[in-house]
């Protein structure tokens, strides 16, 4: 049976061994003795590094991954489960403030959370998140670098977001009743507030195209509120805020997702635009034939109220 531990174990019950962990010998053919692969933090990240100060923004700052790997996480320090990969999935260099640190991890599959501190301890984590997620939280984190590993508990990997924030340990709005920002109790959206997912400066003719942002859908506000064809639950602040300097070619906004979403955008005339399926596979997609220049607020909306994680992409070549 798994074992669900709990966020406090963050701050150290978990912190059981310093440096990289020696594995344990394994029992081979003709008596010989293998050793077992063995994590090593002095890898180059696989996904990335990042440098974030105290208050940071975006928050979360998100990092598209796989989980998994061939290293035992057991073998690693004692209540760490899943398998990981040998190199670190990313590399945080971090600049300590007030606020706490969080890592949390979303994905279809069941996956875990492995991290070595700038302590040089270890720290684990199961299903302290929402479903079989890991959530783990430092309450007084220190500064410096932190080696994650994102682990895929049963042994298969999968497509997994690591995110990492110091707003609030549910940073989606789960089961435990608390709120980022995101699920609020107001009942329309406040295109006036900072947005969820970042900013954007573009012109046209930008490239790469498409731009992609990986966003989570959903919050706590009726799109239908908003105006009569919208649907879905969004959040108070937009996700994601575009400048726009247009030309002769059209503009679309999209979102490809594994669940159900919707899309809400406030356009540079102050009008909402909405949609819901146009894109195709419940995905929604919007198009400006004669695009405005100005700012665009959009909101990704979750039409069975469930967020998840997902692309919104902006286009002018078309699908």
């Amino acid at each position: 049976m798994k074992t669900a531990f709990g966020l406090a174990l963050m701050i150290g019950a978990l912190a059981l061994t310093t440096g990289a962990s020696a594995a344990a010998p394994l029992s081979g053919q003709k008596g010989q003795k293998v050793t077992a692969p063995a994590v090593d933090v002095s890898q180059r990240a696989t996904y990335g590094d990042a440098s974030l100060r105290s208050g940071f923004t975006p928050d979360p700052y998100r990092v598209d991954m796989f989980s998994g790997g061939d290293v035992d996480a057991t073998t690693i320090a004692s209540g760490c489960v899943g398998m990981v990969a040998r190199a670190p999935d990313f590399q945080l260099t971090y600049s300590a403030g007030s606020l706490p640190l969080i890592f949390g991890v979303t994905s279809s599959n069941d996956t875990t959370l492995v991290i070595n501190g700038p302590d040089g301890r270890w720290y684990c984590d199961d299903d302290s998140g929402d479903g079989t997620n890991p959530l783990m939280s430092v309450p007084d984190p220190q500064s410096g670098t932190y080696d994650v590993f994102v682990g895929a508990y049963g042994g298969n990997g999968a497509a997994a977001q690591l995110y990492i924030t110091e707003l609030n340990s549910q940073v989606y709005g789960d089961s435990g009743g608390n709120n980022d920002g995101r699920y609020s109790d107001a009942t329309r959206p406040n295109s006036a507030l900072t947005a969820n997912f970042g900013e954007y400066y573009l012109s046209a003719g930008f490239t790469p195209d498409p731009y992609w942002l990986p966003i989570y859908s959903g919050g706590s506000i009726d799109a239908s509120t908003v105006a009569s064809g919208c649907v879905g639950m969004i959040s108070e602040a937009p996700d994601f805020q575009l400048t726009y300097e247009s030309g002769s070619l059209p503009l679309t906004f999209g979102v490809e997702a594994d669940g159900d979403t919707t899309l809400v955008i406030n356009g540079p005339d102050g009008q909402w635009y909405c949609d819901d399926d146009s894109g195709g596979q419940a995905d929604p997609e919007i198009t400006f034939r004669n695009p405005r220049a100005g700012v665009y607020d959009v909101w990704v909306g979750a039409y069975a109220g469930r967020g998840v994680s997902g692309r919104l992409f902006l286009t002018e070549l078309g699908r």
